[in-house]
């Protein structure tokens, strides 16, 4: 007859109390010498719980929340004929800083078995929504297993490059970037690719080809917003006062040429914010865990041209005055046009402007130009009826959409930001400040 054995939580260092955050095995499984059984985490590191022998499961004791310490029954197992026990085990464990579990000690089994070299997959499988059975099978830690469901990374379609085939974080990365290159990532976010539609079945079609522009913005973009969490507060800014006076401005100037827009305004009115709120003027450093606050003030402006749409930056935008940003705003623009911006003319950037305001439109939600954390829309200003001193009297408005990045930003500073902005702009002598 065959042993029926408890498999008990072994040895966890100085852990006690630690709670099952995923049990990966179930009634029936067969497993062998240091497959993964459990999952714990504490709060201070994660484990995985192998397996000492080679059997088949009966009965799992635990389910996922429970508290356990050593020595507490996990599950039973019925031991087959090859079981064997490990000499030593240990879980691999990992700090929250760690990416991937690593194994504590080396399993050594009975008869060892030399595994061909792991291969990566050149290229991700076709679309289709995970399987949460084969996912869980998979061969790779809590940590691992974290990071892949938040990616959308299905584990059991890679093959892992660690120890005894165990999929690393390295692995998820590779295996993400391969299905973003090859316009896979329907795939990862469970959802259905889009279908090939032959148009011309319902009526006469043309094509026309993306141009570079068109192609590059449109990846930009698309990665911009899927990675990074946008919120975007609409606000509304009286600039009746300003528009006076910009036109008082354009009316002086008019032997020179120069001709100020709204738009030199609101750069003017941007700096004045971000020495307010430095944490606009930041950007978040490749891992993701620091946060680089800039002391220069470079704006972005969003520019429409025959071949898409670029975003060339302003430079020292705290150092000109208004007159200056008008005259480079309109040398840029004609430079944009005629197709002569270089690279670096596109670089540097703290925050960006959108303006509709030409265009027309009442509000929108711009995407965030990374790396940059926030991007400020403007669309059409027009006369609104405002309550003051007791009676209502026609004001321009100008709204505002502010996008930005909630990992950096949260909602209350926003808020202010954007109230900040629309007091600066309602009153011009705040930008003498």
């Amino acid at each position: 007859m065959a042993e029926i054995k408890d498999i008990l939580v072994p040895d966890i260092g100085d852990f006690s109390g630690v709670e099952v955050i995923e049990i990966i095995v179930s009634p029936g499984d067969t497993v062998k010498p240091e497959d993964p059984l459990v999952s714990l985490e504490s709060d201070k590191a994660a484990m995985e719980i192998p397996s000492e022998y080679a059997g088949v499961v009966k009965e799992i004791k635990v389910k996922t929340g429970d508290k356990v310490s050593q020595g507490d029954p996990l599950l039973t197992m019925e031991m087959t004929d090859s079981g064997t026990q490990a000499e030593t085990t240990a879980p691999a464990t990992t700090t929250e800083a760690e990416a991937v579990v690593q194994t504590a000690t080396t399993v050594k089994t009975a008869s060892p078995v030399t595994a061909a070299p792991p291969q990566r997959r050149t290229a991700p499988v076709q679309p289709g929504n995970i399987d949460d059975n084969a996912f869980n099978k998979a061969h790779a830690s809590p940590a691992v297993r974290k990071f892949a469901r938040e990616l959308g990374a299905d584990l059991s379609r890679m093959n892992g490059s660690g120890p005894k085939g165990r999929i690393l974080k390295d692995d998820v990365k590779t295996w993400v970037k391969q299905a973003l290159a090859t316009g896979s990532n329907g795939n990862m976010l469970g959802v259905e690719p889009m279908p090939d539609i032959d148009f011309s079945a319902f009526g006469e079609i043309e094509t026309r080809p993306l141009t570079k522009i068109n192609k590059l913005t449109g990846k930009f973009l698309h990665r911009n917003w899927v990675q990074i969490p946008h919120v975007t507060q609409f606000d509304e800014a009286d600039i009746t006062e300003l528009e006076a006076f910009r036109k008082q401005l354009n009316e002086e100037n008019k032997k020179n040429g120069t001709r100020v827009t709204v738009l030199a305004f609101l750069m003017k009115a941007l700096v004045s914010a971000l020495k307010e709120y430095p944490r606009f003027n930041a950007s978040l450093d490749s891992s993701g865990e620091n946060l680089v606050l800039k002391k220069y003030f470079n704006i972005g402006v969003a520019m429409d041209t025959e071949a898409g749409l670029v975003v060339p930056v302003i430079r020292d935008c705290d150092r000109k005055t208004l007159i200056e940003l008008a005259n480079e705003l309109i040398d840029t623009s004609k430079r944009a046009r005629e197709k002569k911006l270089s690279p670096s003319d596109m670089q540097g950037g703290c925050i960006s402007i959108s303006s509709l305001g030409g265009i027309g439109g009442t509000a929108f939600t711009p995407i965030v130009n990374a790396p940059e954390v926030a991007i400020l829309g403007v669309s059409r200003s027009s006369i609104k009826p405002v309550y003051q001193d007791n009676e209502l009297v026609p004001r321009l408005m100008l709204p505002l959409s502010l996008s930005y990045d909630h990992r950096v930003i949260d909602g209350a500073d926003g808020a202010r930001f954007s109230s900040y902005l629309t007091r600066v702009l309602s009153d011009t002598r705040r930008l003498l400040l």
